[in-house]
Parts: C-alpha cells; sequence; structure tokens
C-alpha cells in the first residue's frame, strides 16, 4: 500500500480507548508513515472516567509496539493543534452512516481553518458498534468490556474497580 503524506493526526477523547480505535490508528500506521494519536481534553464531554494523562497513557500502552504512532495530549482547537504539528491530514474513525454525517461538517470547518484535509478509514464490522461511552456505561453498571478493549486498557479498568472497591470500604476499624 502506498503512503499519503507525511504524518497524520487521530484526534479524540479516547475515554477509554477501544478495539475500535486501536483498529482505525494500526490501519492508519499503515498508510501514514508518521501518526500522532492526539489525545484532546474534550469541554463539550462531561465527566471522563480518566484523567487526560490517563487516557493519553493507556493508549502509549496500546500502542506501544507500532514504531511510527506517537501519542500526545492537548486542549483547545484541533485546527490549531493540526497547523503547529503541521500535519498533513486529520484521520478519523466512522463506525456508522450518523459518524458520517457529524465528520463530513467536521472535516470541511477544520479544512476551512487550517487548510487540512480528512481522512475517513471505516470502522471494521467486528468494532462498529462499540464507542467509548457504551464501554463506560457497560463498566459502571459490572459488565465485563474486556473484550472491547485493548489488554492494557482493561488492567486501567481492573486497577481502578479495585481502588474504588478499597474506597468503598471506608478506612480500617480501629482496634
Amino acid at each position: 500500500m502506498s503512503r499519503i503524506g507525511p504524518h497524520a493526526i487521530y484526534p479524540g477523547s479516547f475515554d477509554p480507548p477501544t478495539n475500535g480505535h486501536l483498529d482505525v490508528i494500526r490501519r492508519a500506521a499503515v498508510v501514514f508513515p508518521r501518526l500522532t494519536v492526539a489525545v484532546v481534553a474534550n469541554p463539550q464531554k462531561q465527566g471522563p472516567m480518566f484523567t487526560l494523562d490517563e487516557r493519553a497513557d493507556m493508549m502509549r500502552e496500546a500502542v506501544a509496539d507500532l514504531a511510527n504512532v506517537a501519542v500526545e495530549t492537548f486542549a483547545g482547537l484541533l485546527a490549531d493543534y493540526v497547523r503547529g504539528q503541521r500535519a498533513d491530514v486529520i484521520v478519523k474513525g466512522l463506525r456508522v452512516v450518523s459518524d458520517f454525517e457529524s465528520e463530513m461538517a467536521m472535516a470541511h470547518f477544520n479544512r476551512a481553518l487550517s487548510g487540512v484535509e480528512t481522512v475517513c478509514l471505516m470502522a471494521d464490522a467486528a468494532f462498529s458498534f462499540i464507542s467509548s461511552r457504551m464501554v463506560k456505561e457497560a463498566y459502571l453498571l459490572g459488565g465485563d468490556v474486556t473484550s472491547f478493549v485493548p489488554v492494557s486498557v482493561a488492567r486501567w479498568l481492573n486497577v481502578r474497580e479495585a481502588v474504588e472497591t478499597d474506597a468503598a470500604k471506608g478506612p480500617p476499624l480501629q482496634r
């Protein structure tokens, strides 16, 4: 497969990263010689499950085997970040038709602001129903989400569950 442009940015809140995100990253890493996964502090999304740094660390663990992939964090306008990184393209993943409608509008807007094109990769059918929101909801209701997230993210969730369980028990009793 031929490579397009030297630098692509794949932005998202990734709260938490899913196997669908990882699938898009792995496929984009084949197409683009340099891919930056940009974990964004999104003010539109209330109450993230994980901090920005935790999400970036989870993503770094998940893509550690991909030599041409870097993970960074940013806040603010994507168009400003893309220009500052001198990126050639924005990568977005599409799961369902409604994703296309919103991503098309954002692609036009980002191109108008930054001059950078957006390339959309269709989700693998195996991941088309997975979203971070659904994973969070299922996890918080006690569901087993390990088949929907990278192994490294499952470890983070297990640690979070252990910490929350210990916190719920309260301080040890004094004798």
